[in-house]
Order: structure tokens, then C-alpha cells, then sequence
């Protein structure tokens, strides 16, 4: 008798532990720094395709003259407004500092319509014109706020980082270069958009124990469901995107920050004329953008505790040539 009520003892103390971890493992993310801003954020709509969908633009105090245009594409089951808590506000705040525009448009319920073939949701099972939404909109925000046309940039997270592959293949709009986090290049029987005739510099940035999107490649699953197919490794990614740009010599590779349980390394693609192609390989990391300002759901993985992720996109679009976009030589 005492044996089954210690068994049965141990087995609540063993539940009681599994339900706090969990719960742990499951606490929503958290700010960790409240934003000190000094722009404002304007939410406005725009109808497109018989939709009226939403956005979020954010305006500095002291927009520069003909100014650059960030937009940023939220992930999966988000919105534009969740896309700046999960960049801790960081893009803002670099507006704030340099004077640029940021644009966070929303999904359709919640989603983008990628190139990846192997997908359920509403937004690719109803074929939303997610690139003719994306154009449109950023020709309202050059038209009323004298954006510099040759300064336009993409950058995405997850499924946003998909979408900003598919407007560089797709969209007329001459971007200048695109940024995807926690985000590969489908494979070619995944993919659905016809390969990009123009350079555009681009910026990986993935985690190497990503649990949604594999760093070494394979198939992309939200924690074992709703299947997206299959992507390349990060570093084919890269390699794939400078061999588009005319590149074909090999990557340099620095480290980017401290060693340590989770740091990260650059790795650069260049040529003489040619748009550059850059990955940020967090070792360590996680399906997340890091940055200082906010902690994501710790399901996701952990951060690089010294990469400010919104700085370094932001870096890389800042150094680039203007007219940076050619035709793939």
C-alpha cells in the first residue's frame, strides 16, 4: 500500500513539474525595454483586390527630404502592429535617429501568399495578390510622403521573409535590397515564383537551432504541423542569391559577435558592381529576430543576447550604392 501511494505521490510531483515547465515554455513573450520614440505611428487602410487591408506607418519627427522606405513584413498569425513589438521597436527607433519611413502592411488573416507551393492557409488557398497589394501599397506612401524611389527596402521574418523573396522576384518596383529573418529559399519543387531577372542585394539572418525553419534545410513545420515544404540550408540560400547576382567568389566570414552559448557570424558574398549578399548565422539561435527590446515566446528559441538584429538590417541597406537593383547579368 505505501509503494502505490508513493508511486502515485511521485507521480503528481512529476506532472506538477512537467506543468511547470511547460508553462514556462509557453509564457507569452515580454517587453523589456518600453519604447522611448519620438515619431508617430499613423494606421491607415487601403483597398486592393477587393480587400481593404490595414497598415501601420511610422513617421519620425524629422523625416530627411526624399526619404528611404523600410517596409517590414510580419510572420505567420501576426499583423503589422505585432511586427514592431517583435522587433522591440527597433526600427522605429533607427527612423527616429536617421530619418526614414517604416511601413508594416498586414497579411491576409493573419498570413502572406509566398512562392512556397506546400501551404493551407486562407492567403494561399485563396491566391491573395499579395505583390499587386505590397506595390500598390508603396506607391501611396511614395506619392504622398516624396519617398526616393531607388531607396526602397523589404525586410520579413518567417513568412514575411518569404513574401520579401517573392516581391524581389515579382513586384515592378525597383527594390533595393530585401532582409529576411528565420527565413530560407524554398526548394525548387516548393517553389512557385518564377527565379528573380534582377540582382537585389540581400540579407539573411537564421538561427542554427531554429525549430520551424530548418537551418540545414529541409522541411519547414510550426512545431511538427502545418506543413510549408521544403527550403534550402541558409547557407545554400546565400550562396544561391550571390550566384544570381553575378557573384562567384567565395564568402568571408567574421565573427559578428562574442563567443558564447548563443553569438553570431557574418558571412559575406561580394564582386565588383554586384549587389551584396550577407548571412547572419546565429549560432544557437532561434526562429526570432534578435534584438535587445523584447523577449519572444521562449518556444521559439533563444537570442543572440549582443545582436541587435533591426541595427544590422538595418546597417546593411544603409551602406548600399543607390540604384543597387540590375538585371541578372
Amino acid at each position: 500500500m505505501r509503494i502505490a501511494i508513493r508511486l502515485v505521490q511521485t507521480l503528481i510531483l512529476l506532472l506538477l513539474a512537467a506543468l511547470l515547465v511547460g508553462a514556462w515554455y509557453l509564457l507569452p513573450g515580454e517587453q523589456l525595454r518600453p519604447p522611448m520614440l519620438t515619431g508617430v505611428s499613423e494606421d491607415s487602410s487601403l483597398r486592393a483586390g477587393g480587400l481593404r487591408r490595414g497598415y501601420v506607418l511610422y513617421v519620425p519627427p524629422n523625416l530627411a527630404p526624399n526619404p528611404a522606405l523600410l517596409v517590414v513584413l510580419h510572420a505567420s498569425r501576426s499583423n503589422g502592429q505585432l511586427m514592431r513589438r517583435d522587433s522591440g521597436f527597433g526600427f522605429d527607433a533607427l527612423a527616429d535617429r536617421d530619418g526614414f519611413l517604416v511601413l508594416y502592411p498586414d497579411g491576409f488573416e493573419g498570413h502572406w501568399n509566398d512562392c512556397r507551393k506546400v501551404a493551407s492557409y486562407s492567403a494561399r488557398a485563396r491566391n491573395i495578390d499579395d505583390v499587386a497589394f505590397l506595390t500598390r501599397l508603396v506607391r501611396r506612401i511614395q506619392r504622398e510622403r516624396q519617398v526616393d524611389p531607388q531607396r526602397v527596402f523589404f525586410a520579413g521574418y518567417s513568412n514575411g521573409g518569404q513574401m520579401a523573396l517573392r516581391m524581389a522576384a515579382e513586384s515592378e518596383l525597383p527594390l533595393a535590397g530585401i532582409a529576411l529573418v528565420a527565413a530560407s529559399l524554398p526548394s525548387a519543387a516548393n517553389d512557385a515564383c518564377s527565379e528573380s531577372q534582377r540582382a537585389v542585394a540581400a540579407l539573411l539572418m537564421n538561427g542554427t537551432r531554429d525549430p520551424i525553419n530548418p537551418y540545414g534545410g529541409g522541411r519547414v513545420k510550426l512545431f511538427g504541423f502545418g506543413d510549408r515544404g521544403e527550403v534550402l540550408s541558409s547557407e545554400a540560400s546565400a550562396g544561391e542569391l550571390a550566384r544570381r547576382n553575378g557573384i562567384s567568389a567565395p564568402a568571408q566570414r567574421e565573427p559578428l559577435t562574442r563567443p558564447g552559448p548563443v553569438w553570431s557570424e557574418r558571412w559575406q558574398w561580394q564582386g565588383e558592381g554586384m549587389p551584396p549578399v550577407e548571412l547572419v548565422s546565429v549560432h544557437g539561435g532561434g526562429h526570432l529576430l534578435s534584438q535587445p527590446g523584447y523577449r519572444p515566446p521562449r518556444l521559439f528559441g533563444m537570442a543572440d543576447p549582443e545582436l541587435d538584429g533591426p541595427a544590422e538590417i538595418w546597417r546593411f541597406f544603409k551602406q548600399l550604392p543607390v540604384a543597387q537593383t540590375s538585371t541578372v547579368p
